[in-house]
C-alpha cells in the first residue's frame, strides 16, 4: 500500500467528480427547456380548456352530474369552472361543497386529459418572448449533439461504478486511515483502489476524460445570440422538435411508433440494442426502432410515409454493423439522389462514403473493395459489378425499391442476385404497390421467399389484413400524422377551373386524335388563354406577397416550360426568382444544386420540376406553397411530390393546390384514380393493423388511358351530333 493506490483513488475521484459535473450540466439544460415550454404549454392548455363547455362536464361523470345552476351563473367553459374554484362555486344559489367538488373533479380531469394531448408548435415567421426562449434553450443541446448524450450515458454509468468502489477505497487515502481500520476493511480498501484503477485507465484509453470536458464545455456554452438560435432552428428543426418531443414526454403512440407489428416481432425488436458510435445524429423513437427492426429482421421492407426520415434510419443501421466490425456497406438508388445519399452519409455518421457512378465507376469499385465503407451507386451500374460473395457485404441498403417491383426487369434480377449473397438486406419505399397487391408481393419474394409464399395465390389477391398480417416479419411503415405530432399543417385544395374557349378547342384535337397525353396537358396548349395558367399565375402572386416560396410540379416538359415562360413575364421587381425547369433531363448533381439555391434564395421564390424527377430523393423542405398542374396517373407519384416539402424538418404549413379542369380529362381521371388510393391505402399504409378486407383490385395505367379516351370521344361526338341536329 502506498503512492500507488493513493494516485489511483484521487484519479477516480477526479473522473467521477468530472462525470457528475456533466450529468449536472446536462440536466440543468434539460430543466431550462422543461421551464421554458411549462408556459406555453398551459396557454394551449387553457385555450383549449376555454373552447370546451361547461356541459362536457357531464360525460365524465356519465351524465349524474347537475350543471343548471353553474351554467346558468355565467361560467361558460371548463376553463372558467378551474379558475373560479371551491369557493366561488358554493356561491352560486344551489350548489353546496359536495357539487363543487364533483364539478372540480370533473374539470380536473378534463383539464388533464387536454394537457397530456397538448403539442406545442414553434412557429418561426411570429416569434415571440416564450417561444424565443424555448427556442434558445433547446439550442444549448441540439448543439452538444449526440456526443453529449454519450458523454452523459458514459457518465452516468461511470457514476454509478466509481461512486461505491471510492467509498470502499476511501480509507488508502491516508496512512493513519488504514493503520485505524481492520484488516479486512484494509484488503477491501485495496481491491476497491485496484477496481478504482483499473476503471480510470480503461476509461483514459477510450478518451472518456476529453469526451466529458467537451460536453461540459459544449452544455455550458449557451447560445450567441437569438437570431443565430432562430436561424439554427430552421436549418434543423427536426432536431429540436425531436429533443422537445423527448423532454416533455409528448411520445408517439408506441403501437403507431412500431408500425403496428405483432408483439412478437416488436419484442424482438426492442431486444436488439443500437450501437450509436459510428453515428453523428439522434434518432427519435420510431427512427431507432426502425433501425432496429432491419437489424433485428434481417431482410426488411421499410415502407415509412415520406418524410419520416428513412434515409437517417439506414444510416444508424449502417453505423450500428460499423461498430460490430462490418467494414463494407452498398446502398442501389436512383441516380437522382445519388448526391443526397452521399451528403446524409457524411454529414449524419463517421462512415467513409464512395460514390461508384460515372466512367470511372469500376477503379472506384476497386477501390471501394479495398478500403472498405459505403458504396453508393445506380441501379444501371450495379448490373457492372460483380455480386458479392458470402459474408462480403455487411448490409445492401435498395432506395425507391418499388423500382425492382417487376420480377422480369434486368435491374430487379440483379438486385434479387445481390439480395440473395447478403445476410441483411433493407428496401426502402413510401410507395411499395402502387397498381396491384402483387407488386408488393414481389418485392417480398426477394427478400423472405417463405413469407411471400404465405401470403396467397400467384395473383397476391389476400384480404388486406391478412395480408399485412402476413408480411409484418418484412414490412414496417409508420405514418406522418401517427408520429410527426409537431408537423404543420397540409391543406390540400382542388382548383377547378372551366376551359377557355381556346383550352376546349385544344382538348377536342386531342381528343379527335385519340391522344391521351395531349389530352392531359391541352390546357396549357395555348398558354396566353390558358385557364390553369391563370389561376396558377394568381397563387404565386398570393404567395410572394406573403413571402412563400412555392414548388410547381408537372409530368410534362412543355408545361414546365409554358409555366416559367408565363411567371417570368409576369414577375415585378423583387417578385422572387424563377428556378428550373427540373427534369429528368437535367443531370442529378443540377438538380440538387437547383434546389440548394432554390432554398438558400431570400423570400419568395418558385421551383419548376417535372414530378417524377423532382418527386424523388430530393427535400424541399423552403417551399410552403406546392402546385400541382394536372392530376398523376399514379396518385402515389401525388403523395411523394407533395411529402418532399410536407416532411420531417418542414417548419411552415404546407398549401397544395391541384390544378383541374371540369368536364374533361382531369374530372374523369380523379374519379377513376380513387380505386388505386384505396387499394395502397388497404394493403400498404399500415403495417399489420386491423380493417376491412376487400378484395385487390388492378387499374393499370394502359386500361385507365383507353378508357378515358373512348369516353370522352364518345361524349365529344355526342355533342357534335346534338348541335348538327339543332342549328
Amino acid at each position: 500500500m502506498g503512492r500507488r493506490e493513493r494516485e489511483a483513488v484521487a484519479a477516480g475521484g477526479r473522473l467521477c467528480e468530472a462525470a457528475r459535473a456533466v450529468v449536472g450540466d446536462h440536466g440543468r439544460a434539460v430543466e431550462a427547456v422543461r421551464a421554458a415550454l411549462q408556459p406555453i404549454h398551459d396557454a394551449a392548455a387553457d385555450q383549449a380548456l376555454d373552447a370546451i363547455p361547461v356541459a362536457r362536464l357531464k360525460e365524465v361523470t356519465e351524465g349524474r352530474l347537475r350543471l343548471g345552476e353553474v351554467e346558468s351563473s355565467g361560467l361558460r367553459s371548463v376553463r372558467q369552472v378551474l379558475d373560479a374554484g371551491s369557493y366561488r362555486l358554493r356561491q352560486i344559489p344551489g350548489v353546496g361543497q359536495r357539487t363543487a367538488d364533483q364539478v372540480l373533479a370533473a374539470a380536473r380531469q378534463i383539464s388533464d386529459a387536454v394537457g397530456e394531448t397538448i403539442t406545442v408548435h414553434i412557429d418561426v415567421d411570429r416569434p415571440e418572448p416564450l417561444t424565443t426562449s424555448l427556442v434558445m434553450a433547446l439550442h444549448v443541446l441540439v448543439e452538444a449533439g449526440p456526443d453529449a448524450r454519450r458523454a452523459v450515458d458514459t457518465a452516468v454509468a461511470l457514476s454509478e461504478r466509481l461512486g461505491p468502489l471510492l467509498a470502499e477505497a476511501a480509507p488508502v487515502a491516508g496512512r493513519l486511515r488504514m493503520l485505524l481500520v481492520g484488516q479486512s476493511k484494509r484488503a477491501q480498501a485495496l481491491e476497491a483502489a485496484a477496481q478504482v484503477r483499473g476503471l480510470t485507465e480503461e476509461a483514459a484509453q477510450g478518451g472518456v476524460p476529453e469526451l466529458l470536458a467537451q460536453a461540459s464545455v459544449d452544455l455550458l456554452r449557451g447560445t450567441s445570440t437569438e437570431v443565430a438560435a432562430w436561424v439554427d432552428f430552421e436549418l434543423r428543426s427536426a432536431e429540436y422538435y425531436s429533443l422537445l418531443a423527448e423532454i416533455s414526454g409528448r411520445r408517439p403512440d408506441t403501437a403507431a411508433a412500431e408500425g403496428f407489428l405483432p408483439d412478437e416481432v416488436a419484442g424482438r425488436v426492442r431486444d436488439q440494442t443500437l450501437d450509436d458510435t459510428y453515428r453523428r445524429v439522434s434518432l427519435r423513437g420510431y427512427q431507432a426502432f426502425g433501425a432496429r427492426f432491419a437489424l433485428a429482421q434481417r431482410k426488411v421492407i421499410l415502407g415509412d410515409e415520406m418524410g419520416l426520415g428513412k434515409t437517417i434510419q439506414a444510416i444508424a443501421a449502417l453505423a450500428h454493423l460499423a461498430a460490430e466490425g462490418q467494414s463494407h456497406f452498398m446502398v442501389v438508388c436512383p441516380a437522382s439522389v445519388m448526391i443526397n445519399w452521399t451528403r446524409e452519409i457524411e454529414a449524419r455518421s463517421k462512415l467513409r462514403v464512395a460514390p461508384l457512378h460515372g466512367p470511372d465507376r469500376h477503379e472506384a469499385f476497386a477501390d471501394w473493395k479495398g478500403r472498405g465503407g459505403v458504396g453508393v451507386t445506380t441501379f444501371d451500374s450495379l448490373r457492372g459489378f460483380p455480386a458479392p460473395g458470402s459474408g462480403e457485404l455487411g448490409m445492401l441498403v435498395v432506395d425507391e425499391a418499388h423500382y425492382v417491383k417487376n420480377p422480369k426487369t434486368r435491374r430487379s434480377q440483379v438486385v434479387t442476385e445481390w439480395s440473395g449473397r447478403c445476410e441483411r438486406v433493407l428496401f426502402m419505399t413510401g410507395t411499395p404497390m402502387e397498381n396491384r397487391v402483387a407488386e408488393f408481393r414481389s418485392l417480398v419474394q426477394i427478400l423472405q421467399p417463405h413469407v411471400a409464399g404465405a401470403v396467397g395465390d400467384r395473383n397476391g389477391v389476400a384480404g388486406s389484413t391478412a395480408f399485412r398480417k402476413a408480411v409484418a416479419p418484412v414490412y414496417l411503415r409508420r405514418n406522418q400524422q401517427d408520429v410527426l405530432t409537431e408537423l404543420p399543417g397540409l391543406q390540400h385544395t382542388d382548383e377547378w377551373e372551366e376551359l377557355s374557349a381556346s383550352d376546349e378547342e385544344a382538348y377536342r384535337e386531342a381528343v379527335s386524335a385519340g391522344n391521351f397525353m395531349a389530352m392531359r396537358r391541352a390546357a396549357y396548349a395555348r398558354p396566353e388563354k390558358s385557364a390553369k395558367l391563370n389561376r396558377l399565375r394568381e397563387i404565386v402572386e398570393d404567395a410572394a406577397e406573403n413571402g412563400m416560396k412555392v414548388v410547381v410540379f408537372s409530368s410534362f416538359k412543355d408545361v414546365l416550360a409554358a409555366v416559367k415562360d408565363t411567371l417570368d413575364g409576369a414577375r415585378s421587381p423583387g417578385g422572387g426568382q424563377v428556378f428550373g425547369p427540373l427534369s429528368g433531363s437535367v443531370p442529378p448533381a443540377r438538380r440538387q444544386q437547383l434546389v440548394d439555391e432554390f432554398a438558400a434564395e431570400p423570400g419568395h421564390a418558385v421551383l419548376v420540376a417535372q414530378i417524377e424527377s423532382a418527386g424523388v430523393g430530393l427535400n424541399m423542405q423552403a417551399a410552403s406553397v406546392v402546385i400541382i398542374c394536372e392530376p398523376q396517373i399514379k396518385p402515389t407519384i401525388e403523395h411523394q411530390a407533395v411529402a418532399r416539402a410536407h416532411r420531417m424538418g418542414q417548419v411552415r404549413s404546407v398549401r397544395v393546390h391541384r390544378l383541374l379542369t371540369m368536364g374533361a380529362v382531369d374530372e374523369r381521371m380523379v374519379k377513376l384514380l380513387k380505386n388505386k388510393t384505396r387499394l395502397f391505402d388497404e394493403y400498404a399504409r399500415h403495417s399489420a393493423v386491423a380493417e376491412s378486407t376487400p378484395d385487390a383490385v388492378d387499374v393499370s395505367d394502359t386500361a385507365i388511358a383507353r378508357q378515358i379516351v373512348e369516353e370522352e370521344q364518345a361524349r365529344l361526338g355526342a355533342v357534335r351530333s346534338e348541335a348538327a341536329g339543332h342549328p
